[in-house]
């Protein structure tokens, strides 16, 4: 977040305008419609700030005549004097992040986003627009995930059928809801919807990770309407599976630095990080290892872990930067509990968010970027985990095929500020790079040791940076804007265990 004092904000709802289920609402209202309250919020110099939090009507599907009516939960506050600039519609990431409770809850997350979203009133209006399918004023669609067994390593394939499965079980469990209707192109047309009921005749657009790609979505579908947008975590229409090979190149970069890191010297191998990593490839690719571990509970469990195991642990504890250096030291050095106790957490029965793959599987990949995935050399590594149960259970989820006409960028007026850290193995940085010449009116600007974070803490560094992307989603100039930042090096966790004693050979 931009700040880090610590701010009590105060919550006053005030009477509502009208209060309603979202059944009994969709059925005594017509497409487009917006209910909406009002409220006020307390910002950090003690002014009083109104919003107002609503509700959109909208088609589930409008390809189909009579689909029924679908809540999309939004908020807006006004800006706190007139700028003549475009409102700045906000696109959370996900899929399935709900975030309007950043207006009635009072947790240090509802918090820290609500102080964020307050500081665009020197810009213009805020709106902020949920995702439909996962939203708070309207539906929340999730299925049950089955448990994966224990006693034998986790394989892509398996994760594949269970996904297939999980598909035709999500279909048989929402009898009367169109789970057609929640491809791309529904979410983009939201945001034009929403537009329209407030009254905008152009918008910018901010959003990161899922929302830079629900962004450019909108601006490949409704251009006319987008008058400049500010996007991080980048992920193009065609890029939502990522290249092993580039999420790879993000952990050397991590390991650059982490081998230079003097509490982490003791534990490293000779040839540092990455000949840490390519010695645990090589161990698992011997045999699967066997860990008893206890659960909360204090049940004792035997999780057996395989080279497919090592592959989704390189990609799924890289969120933070920070511990992913102590996670590949303690494997290294055989200290499998912890990791162990992660995966069979994971092994359980679940909960996923329907939207996630219904959105996923619509818009998919070319098949020319499907082939480079597949040949990638960091498959050998990294697997096809970021890509293979997506593709492979595609065609058993309802939504359409987007189409190529959708997926490959296009070369487009509008201008947009990429903002994109180098260390972000969720969506790596060639993600921007590889979209920023369809741009000519975009800018770059390379966070070095960022994640996968939201715009402004990725510049928490830099207050100049910050402010030239106030101005330029104020006014669209795109001056004194910097081309890379560099944060310091972090504060690298260590291993929970004292150092070895001797040398450590990889191996």
């Amino acid at each position: 977040m931009q700040s880090i004092i610590q701010v009590m904000f105060l919550r006053r709802v005030l009477p509502l305008l009208l209060v309603a289920t979202p059944a009994f609402a969709a059925a005594s209202h017509q497409p487009g419609d917006i209910v909406v309250e009002r409220g006020t919020v307390r910002s950090e110099t003690g002014a009083s700030v109104p919003y107002e939090i609503g509700t959109l009507y909208v088609p589930e599907n409008r390809r189909k005549p009579g689909s029924r009516l679908i809540g999309v939960g939004f908020a807006r506050i006004r800006g706190t004097h007139p700028t003549g600039a475009p409102p700045v519609f906000w696109l959370p990431g996900g899929p399935g992040l709900s975030v309007l409770g950043a207006l009635t809850d009072h947790d240090g997350a509802a918090t820290g986003r609500l102080r964020s979203w307050l500081t665009y009133g020197a810009v213009g209006d805020l709106v902020v627009i949920e995702q439909r399918g996962y939203t708070r004023r309207g539906e929340m669609l999730t299925a049950k995930s089955a448990a994966m067994p224990l006693d034998r390593p986790a394989s892509v394939h398996a994760e594949a059928e269970a996904m297939r499965a999980q598909a035709r079980e999500a279909i048989a469990a929402n009898p009367g809801k169109d789970l057609s209707g929640y491809d791309i192109g529904e979410f983009a047309a939201d945001v034009d919807d929403l537009r329209r009921a407030l009254g905008y005749d152009r918008i910018s657009l901010f959003g990161g990770s899922f929302g830079s790609q629900w962004s450019l979505a909108v601006m490949r579908l409704h251009p006319d309407i987008v008058a400049r947008a500010v996007l991080s975590g980048v992920e193009p229409l065609n890029n939502g599976y990522d290249m092993p090979s580039h999420v790879f190149a993000a952990l050397q970069r991590i390991a650059y630095d982490a081998d230079r890191d003097p509490g982490l010297q003791p534990y490293l191998p000779s040839g540092g990080m990455m000949a840490a990593v390519h010695a645990l490839h090589r161990r698992f690719a011997d045999a699967p290892i066997r860990v008893q571990v206890r659960d909360e509970a204090g049940q004792a469990s035997t999780v057996v872990l395989g080279a497919e195991d090592l592959q989704l642990a390189l990609l799924s504890h890289t969120q933070e930067s920070e511990q992913w250096p102590a996670f590949i030291l303690s494997l290294y050095h055989r200290h499998y509990d912890d990791w162990a106790r992660d995966v069979l957490a994971d092994r359980q029965a679940g909960t996923t968010k329907l939207i996630g793959p219904l959105a996923d599987s619509s818009l998919g990949v070319t098949a020319a970027r499907e082939q480079q995935l597949r040949t990638d050399p960091a498959v050998e590594l990294l697997g096809t985990w970021n890509f293979e149960a997506n593709i492979g259970s595609a065609a058993d989820w309802p939504t359409r095929d987007m189409g190529d006409a959708v997926r490959q960028p296009v070369e487009s007026p509008i201008p947009v500020v990429f903002v994109h850290g180098d260390w972000d193995t969720s969506t790596p940085i060639e993600n921007a790079l590889g979209l920023l010449p369809y741009f000519p009116n975009g800018r770059a600007i390379l966070v070095h040791r960022a994640g996968h974070d939201g715009t402004f803490y990725q510049l928490r560094e830099n207050p100049a940076a910050k402010a030239a992307i106030y101005a330029f989603l104020r006014t669209g100039k795109l001056d004194n804007l910097p081309v890379d930042v560099t944060l310091p090096v972090p504060k690298f966790e260590l291993p929970s265990f004292a150092p070895p004693t001797g040398r450590h050979e990889s191996g």
